[in-house]
């Protein structure tokens, strides 16, 4: 008799989804400042997507809707701002 072990079969991509959660918090702090604002927004949406059937799906949905939010505050911050110069 073999002695068989349960592995978890954590798929890869669960790690894509706690930075997409980790991006979309951080992008709160920096939605103001559209520099920073407009990448962090984006590479959250994108990893959050690419990473949906992970097994932090909480994580994934979590970083593509505040990432979505911030992008939102962040292109509405950029427009007024321009506004306000001219």
């Amino acid at each position: 008799m073999e002695n068989q072990t349960a592995v978890e079969n954590k798929p890869a991509n669960s790690g894509m989804a706690i930075a997409a959660f980790v991006l979309g918090l951080v992008n709160l702090i920096f939605w103001f400042i559209p520099l920073f604002g407009f990448p962090i927004g984006i590479v959250a949406i994108i990893l959050g997507a690419l990473s949906l059937k992970a097994a932090n799906r909480w994580a994934a949905i979590t970083g593509i809707v505040v990432g979505a939010i911030t992008l939102i505050l962040t292109i509405i911050n950029a427009i007024l701002g321009a506004l306000m110069f001219m």
